[in-house]
């Protein structure tokens, strides 16, 4: 398969795309963040752009949380509770079953009410396996996709080496997010993948995973440690030097923070990832 995937929502005048992106294996890390390790993951679909504030506005009820306002610039000061809400309110409005539950017999959607949502910024989350449905991606998912993934020309930051022309950083931002799509996109064309706003993984974050990854072998769509306070931030924001936003590049958040230079990005695929080793 290779077509991309529209889909249309009542109060956006256009629909939001979605890039296919074929799997297969890659070599994770690099610069500081190492061990390298080999991972290799199944196919699936990524959003063109981080998610905007009409898109964001259009799933919730009108809400915009951000700073810098404006419909086509990526939604911010979203928590990553939040943006595990939206996915779930946003399967719904497009025919999925929620993917995020708040109980591991997957009975009660996290954040969903018998009248509609709510953002309780805090809980218990449980990702439902083996389920099509719109959700964040991981954080292998995320840098095989900034890096071009079967197509990666292997370079310093998501489709070039020049920065200037490919994403919004300290030296370019006015210190605030811009529209999606100023930019150059990367191989896969997936734009604003370095810089402008930092994007939300579904993975716990952890400074010693990528040793426990090479100790375990080839690793089969990986999710993140099991353990862990903070989640994974990726890509860098406006806020940041250019170092900070190569696709290599890794941090944690509190899962609670909403702040002016988070964002997320979507991820559509046909069953949420099972972590698995092989033989």
């Amino acid at each position: 398969m290779n077509d991309n995937h529209l889909q249309y929502l009542p109060g956006l005048d256009k629909p939001f795309q979605m890039i296919w992106i074929q799997g297969g294996p890659f070599k994770m890390g690099g610069d500081d963040a190492l061990p390298i390790h080999p991972v290799k993951l199944s196919h699936f679909w990524m959003g063109q752009y981080p998610v905007t504030q009409a898109l964001y506005k259009a799933v919730m009820g009108g809400k915009n949380p951000s700073r810098f306002e404006g419909n086509q610039r990526p939604v911010e000061q979203v928590s990553w509770y939040d943006a595990v809400v939206f996915c779930n309110v946003l399967n719904g409005l497009c025919g999925y079953e929620a993917v995020y539950y708040s109980d591991e017999a997957y009975m009660q959607p996290y954040g969903i009410t018998a009248t509609g949502f709510e953002l309780p910024n805090k809980g218990a989350v449980f990702l439902k396996p083996r389920h099509k449905g719109y959700r964040l991606p991981t954080e292998a998912e995320w840098e095989y996709a900034a890096r071009g993934g079967a197509h990666s020309g292997q370079y310093p930051y998501a489709g070039g080496t020049r920065l200037d022309e490919l994403g919004w950083y300290r030296e370019n931002s006015h210190q605030e997010s811009k529209p999606v799509g100023l930019k150059l996109p990367n191989e896969l064309g997936l734009y604003d993948m370095s810089g402008n706003v930092w994007e939300w993984c579904w993975d716990r974050y952890s400074d010693d995973y990528y040793q426990q990854c090479l100790e375990k072998g080839l690793m089969l769509d990986p999710q993140g440690p099991e353990e862990g306070s903070h989640r994974v931030l990726r890509g860098g924001s406006g806020t940041y030097g250019a170092r900070i936003c190569r696709p290599t590049n890794r941090d944690g958040g509190w899962p609670d923070y909403r702040i002016i230079n988070l964002g997320f990005r979507l991820v559509l695929s046909f069953s949420a990832p099972v972590q698995t080793k092989t033989p």
